[in-house]
């Protein structure tokens, strides 16, 4: 495990009903960690190098380049930096929030979100008609971006905590879920059923966002398709691709790097 700083971020200027959003570049030291804390406005964060682990109660996520998650106004979340980090922060002023106010989501970032992000975020003065015409248009793309199936469920239940663990800690491991339940010492009837009734959802599609999750932290360090595939249990990188692909509606190699230029 990598020693993570602590690193506490205080936004020079917060949203206001006549500026609803505020968009700050965040440089963060390798590794970083922004512990658990909450806003009373929303927030928006993209990274634009590298990817970030958001954890919020119940939750986590693994939020690559280009992509963004939510987070509405008073969801205690923490922010890990899964190595060299740059993010944009977008904080929204509550009443012209364009996402759910009672639920985090990961969204697909436009070219045109990442021009208009880019440019409210911006040190060079703009008119305030330009500045806000760009923040309108910014949330309308916020409004009509798609959704990503990025979030991985954590469970409360003892025994699906113990099992969960245990999984992310051999992510590639092609187990059945009947020999998991002889590790951690439960029925595999009552694992099935503790899926289904504490993370509505099964097994099998629990273990394909972990090794989603897994894969977008390691493209994101650099390692090569090959080596993610034969970590995460496949027998190739085609194989992982196509899983990959079905999954996200893009490929792996969509992530492999960590330029900031997007990659089309």
């Amino acid at each position: 495990m990598p020693r993570r700083d602590a690193w506490d971020p205080q936004p020079k200027r917060v949203p206001t009903r006549k500026e609803p959003v505020m968009a700050h570049l965040r440089l963060p030291p390798p590794d970083g960690i922004i512990e658990w804390h909450r806003h009373t406005w929303g927030q928006l964060a993209c990274p634009r190098v590298g990817s970030i682990r958001v954890s919020a109660p119940g939750m986590m996520w693994i939020v690559p380049l280009w992509r963004a998650v939510w987070i509405p106004p008073g969801i205690d979340h923490q922010v890990v930096m899964l190595g060299h980090v740059e993010f944009h922060a977008l904080y929204i002023e509550p009443g012209a929030s364009p996402l759910p106010p009672d639920a985090c989501s990961v969204i697909e970032v436009s070219d045109l979100m990442r021009v208009l992000t880019e440019s409210v975020a911006g040190s060079t003065p703009a008119s305030p008609r330009h500045r806000s015409l760009a923040m309108q248009l910014l949330l309308e793309e916020i409004r009509e971006a798609p959704t990503l199936p990025l979030g991985l469920p954590l469970p409360s239940e003892r025994r699906l905590r113990t099992l969960c663990a245990a999984m992310m800690e051999e992510p590639g491991s092609d187990r059945t879920l009947q020999e998991w339940a002889r590790v951690v010492g439960a029925s595999d009837r009552t694992l099935a059923r503790l899926f289904q009734s504490e993370l509505n959802t099964s097994f099998a599609i629990w273990r394909r966002q972990l090794r989603l999750s897994r894969a977008i932290d390691l493209i994101g360090r650099g390692v090569p398709l090959h080596v993610v595939a034969a970590e995460l249990g496949y027998a190739n990188a085609p194989a992982f691709s196509t899983m990959f692909r079905h999954a996200l509606g893009f490929p792996p190699s969509q992530l492999a790097g960590t330029s900031g230029a997007r990659r089309l």
